[in-house]
């Protein structure tokens, strides 16, 4: 794994946005406020003062919640948080636009925070990570014993509790379990002893326990099986759970089956992230039961897991009855060909999908034309579409082709890390031209030389709100490459860069070939020259 991870030095991250992008936001949510158009003609514009306020209110709140929704997958590339970020925008704004100019600024902020009250949520996450003891647990928990607070949302992440602070929080969480809906309890135990730990945990699930939880995120605690069978109380008591966390846990076989053997009720589950574990085929079997019975699954993330086929064709069986999934993650696992062909057949029931991230499965050519080709007749509404890393060559190109030019809605695509060659990233570059939604391409390491990016950059570059092509890590030539700098003279950020292109890999086979031979005959003859 540590080697595979040096073999793909650069990933696109689109969040956060620059300090200069969000200032080019409110400047334009600005002007919007302030000049005419058939809202501000119905509603009143604001006077330039007012609608900055506005603007910046409206920005920090947005940022504020796509933020949040980017912390929640760490190692995603930001793509679902900038469209989070710009519907938010678009909401608040419209919002501000209806109320009209002259109310005054705490009118305005009580509004636009209406859909999440601040008082509603109670976070301790904040600023260094730090372990707590009894002292400070009952200062910094002493809101929460105020009576009638509103607090239904508790974090704890990022502080690490130890026995005296969680006898503290014992009492407080026992008296607010019937109102809480939302439990982030995400790395909280961090360098305490095992034995301290196991009783940190136990102390907090029996406390929760018979509480009416919506989400319980317990990612970032190693808990391996001592840790989830410490947790048991809560977890067994849980009949509405919609959202369940266990990102970065230790996740093994044996703690795979207790996550399987402790919660019996999933009907309602519809977010369940395994993100970077040990879990293994045997443990995929686990976890294809938990998957197999909920049928309302909507965002599965099952990345970084060591499976292999035997828990790829498992858990793609399991898939096939969650036909409301909206987003897939399966990345960095070892399905194969064979795990590739099983799981297209899963996805022909998922019209529904809109995220789909199968990068480094080692899916070659007939897993990946398997998966393209259901895709192309279900997912009518697909945004993202990650296949990178799977040795495909330019014999799957027709099918991927054939595909995207049924996905109109596609806002995301990469396929960087195959070999792809011109051939087949020049089939990829016809089947976007027409995708007015598509944002952000990515055909790094794909063997693709000077005529090839030319043209990938001419259709992109035409593009209206076009983000992002990344083309590194090629074989462009130096004039390529000045020609590239020209083509995105007048947008030059949406051209990823290019310091790991190899101006020399381009040359063809029969040309290498040719050059050793010559080389060959020339050291035959130096031998004999000398022997003479």
């Amino acid at each position: 794994m540590e080697l595979n991870s040096h073999q793909r030095p650069f990933s696109i991250k689109l969040w956060p946005p620059s300090q200069n992008t969000r200032q080019t936001l409110v400047e334009r949510m600005t002007n919007n406020l302030t000049t005419k158009s058939l809202f501000t003609q119905k509603y009143g514009t604001l006077d330039k003062e007012e609608a900055e306020e506005n603007a910046k209110m409206i920005e920090d709140k947005a940022f504020a919640t796509a933020n949040l929704h980017y912390e929640k997958e760490p190692d995603g590339d930001g793509g679902s948080a900038v469209q989070l970020y710009a519907k938010e925008c678009s909401k608040l704004l419209l919002e501000v636009l209806k109320r009209g100019p002259g109310k005054k600024d705490d009118e305005v902020v009580t509004s636009v925070h209406t859909t999440v009250p601040h008082e509603s949520v109670f976070d301790i996450s904040k600023g260094k990570r730090a372990f707590i003891e009894a002292d400070e647990a009952q200062e910094l928990l002493s809101p929460l014993k105020e009576p009638g607070n509103s607090f239904t949302k508790i974090c704890f992440s990022n502080r690490s509790f130890g026995l005296e602070a969680a006898q503290v929080a014992e009492p407080i969480l026992t008296s607010l379990k019937d109102q809480l809906v939302e439990v982030d309890l995400s790395d909280f135990i961090a360098g305490r002893p095992e034995a301290e730990a196991l009783d940190v945990m136990k102390i907090f699930s029996t406390a929760l326990e018979g509480s009416v939880l919506k989400s319980l995120n317990l990612s970032e605690n190693a808990l391996g099986e001592k840790g989830v069978r410490a947790f048991g109380a809560l977890l067994k008591s849980q009949k509405c759970l919609e959202e369940l966390y266990l990102i970065n846990d230790g996740i093994s076989k044996e703690a795979a089956r207790a996550v399987c053997e402790l919660i019996p009720f999933t009907e309602k589950l519809k977010v369940l992230h395994f993100h970077n574990n040990m879990t293994g085929d045997e443990g995929a079997l686990a976890i294809a039961e938990i998957v197999k019975r909920s049928p309302s699954l909507e965002d599965f993330r099952c990345s970084t897991t060591r499976i292999g086929t035997e828990g790829g064709v498992a858990l793609s069986d399991a898939l096939g009855n969650c036909t409301h999934l909206k987003k897939l993650d399966l990345r960095d696992n070892m399905l194969g060909a064979e795990g590739g062909v099983s799981l297209s057949k899963a996805l022909s029931k998922h019209t529904e999908l809109r995220e789909v991230y199968l990068s480094d499965l080692n899916l070659e050519d007939d897993g990946a034309i398997a998966i393209v080709d259901t895709l192309k007749e279900s997912a009518p509404h697909l945004e993202v579409l990650e296949l990178s890393g799977n040795d495909i060559t330019a014999d799957a190109a027709p099918a991927i082709a054939a595909c995207l030019s049924a996905k109109q809605f596609l806002y995301k695509l990469n396929l960087s890390e195959n070999e792809l060659k011109d051939e087949g990233a020049n089939l990829i570059r016809k089947a976007i031209e027409g995708h007015a939604q598509l944002k952000v391409v990515d055909l790094s390491a794909n063997q693709i030389t000077r005529d090839g990016a030319q043209q990938l950059a001419v259709t992109v570059v035409q593009k209206a709100d076009f983000k992002l092509l990344n083309i590194n890590g090629n074989f462009i030539s130096n004039e390529g490459v000045e020609e590239l700098t020209d083509i995105f003279k007048s947008s030059p950020d949406m051209l990823g860069p290019l310091e790991d292109n190899d101006p020399d890999g381009g040359d063809n086979d029969e040309e290498s070939e040719e050059v050793a031979d010559e080389l060959e005959y020339k050291m035959k003859n130096l031998v004999v020259d000398e022997l003479k």
